[in-house]
Order: C-alpha cells, then sequence, then structure tokens
C-alpha cells in the first residue's frame, strides 16, 4: 500500500495494483480499476516515486528484469 493524502488533509492508503491511472489536470487523480476517482495533493512524480519504492520492497521488480 501506498500513502496520499487527500485534498481535505486526510492521509489514506492506496493498493498501487488497483491505479489504472494517473491524471494531473491539475489536481492529481488516481483513476482506479473499479472506476473510482481519488484526487490527492501528492504530484504524479510523488505518486510514481511511491509506486516504483512500493515494487521494490515487496520484489515485483525480480520478475520484471
Amino acid at each position: 500500500m501506498i500513502e496520499v493524502t487527500g485534498l481535505g488533509g486526510k492521509v489514506f492508503y492506496v493498493n498501487p495494483h488497483q491505479i489504472e491511472y494517473i491524471e494531473a489536470n491539475p489536481d492529481t487523480t488516481l483513476v482506479m480499476i473499479s472506476g473510482k476517482r481519488l484526487i490527492v495533493r501528492e504530484d504524479y512524480e510523488c505518486i510514481f516515486n511511491r509506486i516504483v519504492e512500493y515494487r521494490r520492497l515487496i520484489g515485483a521488480f525480480k520478475n520484471e528484469e
């Protein structure tokens, strides 16, 4: 799970495997596989880095190299 912050300041955790894509218009919006949209304070680069770090932590890159 990765930590994100909603626009209201509430911190919550998202399963990055459930993110279909990310929009930046101008707020960062995580569009989930379910179709749900989550608007967060973090920018795209921050979310991207958190996903990469999470995947390293669980060893996901071993199968992708």
